[in-house]
Order: C-alpha cells, then structure tokens, then sequence
C-alpha cells in the first residue's frame, strides 16, 4: 500500500525534464533506504530535477553517465549514453540522438544552463565506461576518453570521476546535494548489464551487486 508520503509526492507537480526524460510517464517511488524518491534513467535517456528529495539511478556496464548540477540550486541531472559520438543523432536509421555522447552531453547540459547556471559554475562528475565486454572493440575505453575530452573541449572541470575498469556499476545520484554513490555489480551479473545495453531494454532494476556503496561528494 502506498504511504501518505507517497501520495503526497505523486500530486506534486513533476520536475523539469527533457527530451530524454527516462520517466515514461511513470511516477518515481520512494526509497527508504535512501529517504528519496527514486527516478531511474535507462540507456539513451537523461532526466533532471530541481525536486530536493529525489535520486537518480541508472546501471553502466560499457556506458557512461554524467551527473551534473547547479550547486548553488541544487537543480541537475544524469544522462546515459551508450556510444561516443554521432553527427546524425542516429540509431539503425531512426532519431536516437542521446544514445550518443555528444548529443547526451549537449542535451543534459543545455536543460541546466536554461535553468540559470553559469557554465563556470556546472559541477560535473562522470561514471561508467567498463570494458565489459569481451572483444577488440573496447566501447568503455572509448566512452570513457571520448567524456572527458569533450568536458575538456568545452572549457568544464570534471570534479569527480570513476571511469573504466572491468565491473560494471550502479549510481545513484542526488542532484540536491551532489552526492553520487556508486556500487560495482557482480561479475556474474555483467553478462546480462552488456546484453541489455545491447538490446536497449529496461531490465537493469535487478542486477546484483557487490559491496559497499563508495560515495562521491
């Protein structure tokens, strides 16, 4: 059953979200190990808020996910992006922009300028881009160095970052605060993170994990 709290929430107005809002239309839930209301992003979607009590969640095997906000709001998101770059915005013919890099990484940090935050002021962290996958093609590498030379292109300072390696991960990011945990997923479960970024589903909610939740403020 739904708590009051719950209920209280859905008949809030919703926070700011773009193009790539992972929402689908479906109302956050609320977490009580982590006292916020739950909003995940799936590969090729961003979402961002102004909400105090909300958490953004996604899952990265190869891809990476940029957390970026105000800081002096509170006022941020996370995108997911799969592949580096794009000048079409492509995806096997049809419009899938923010499934690439460059247009995530536009996408995410033009909602949050239009919000009033000074481009100097853009506090980023990026997350993800794990050689998963078995195979020459190391699409996390590329991930990886494809973000950070983009922020560094851009004239944006990277505050944090936990990029590449072999375990894929789990984030969990507070957009009021700054916060972003992260926790690496069992490597029985990487498999399964790879195919589903593959086939573009939303079937990521019970991957495994391992560990302790590691903290980035």
């Amino acid at each position: 059953m739904m708590s009051a709290k719950a209920r209280a929430r859905d008949h809030r107005p919703r926070p700011a979200a773009g193009h790539g809002d992972a929402s689908g239309g479906r109302q956050c839930f609320y977490d009580r190990r982590y006292e916020a209301y739950s909003r995940r992003v799936l590969p090729g979607d961003y979402y961002v808020t102004g909400a105090k009590d909300e958490m953004i969640v996604t899952v990265l095997g190869s891809c990476v996910a940029a957390c970026i906000r105000n800081p002096r709001t509170g006022y941020g998101g996370l995108n997911h992006f799969m592949l580096p770059q794009s000048d079409s915005g492509e995806w096997n013919g049809v419009s899938a922009a923010t499934r690439y890099g460059n247009h995530a990484m536009e996408a995410l940090i033009n909602e949050i300028l239009k919000s009033g935050c000074p481009r100097n002021d853009l506090e980023i962290k990026v997350f993800g881009g794990a050689n998963v996958a078995v195979g020459p093609s190391m699409v996390g590498r590329k991930n990886s160095e494809f973000v950070l030379h983009y922020l560094a292109d851009e004239g944006l300072r990277v505050v944090a970052q936990d990029l590449g390696g072999s375990h894929g991960r789990r984030i969990h990011y507070f957009p009021a605060t700054g916060k972003v945990g992260r926790v690496f997923l069992k490597r029985t479960s990487e498999a399964i993170v790879v195919n589903e970024e593959r086939q573009y589903v939303s079937k990521l909610d019970h991957v495994p994990v391992d560990g302790g939740i590691e903290l980035f403020d």
